[in-house]
């Protein structure tokens, strides 16, 4: 059973930084694809950062282009995002996921499945901008 365990997530001010981990089970970890995505009240939940964990290849949404940074550790399993010059527009539940790569691929490149395909996912942790 594929486990995700997510901290970091915490209040900062309009331009400060925040680093999110997750840890996941290491039996899917190295065959994996991992993600970040985020949902703010009311609105639906969206992909943020996606990353292969064994090749490291890195996708990202422009929204968060040149702020935000994914990257994995394979010997401890876990997956960061580095938040940097956090916007009040970033405020949002943060949730790690992992997967297949066929279903990342259909859910964030062919968007032929919703982001509710994934199968696994973190229970969120909440990232607060203010100002």
């Amino acid at each position: 059973q594929v486990q995700l365990v997510e901290s970091g997530g915490g209040s900062v001010q309009a331009g400060g930084s925040l680093r999110l981990s997750c840890a996941v089970s290491e039996y899917t970890a190295s065959s994996s694809c991992m993600g970040w995505f985020r949902q703010a009240p009311g609105k639906e939940r969206e992909g943020v950062a996606y990353i292969h964990f064994g090749a490291g290849i890195t996708t990202y949404a422009d929204s968060v282009k040149g702020r935000f940074t994914i990257s994995r550790d394979n010997a401890k399993n876990t997956v960061y995002l580095q938040l940097n010059s956090l916007e009040p527009e970033d405020t949002a539940m943060y949730y790690c996921a992992a997967d297949q790569c066929a279903r990342f691929i259909g859910v964030v490149l062919a968007k032929t499945l919703p982001v509710s395909a994934i199968t696994h996912w973190g229970q969120g942790t909440q990232v607060t901008v203010s100002s």
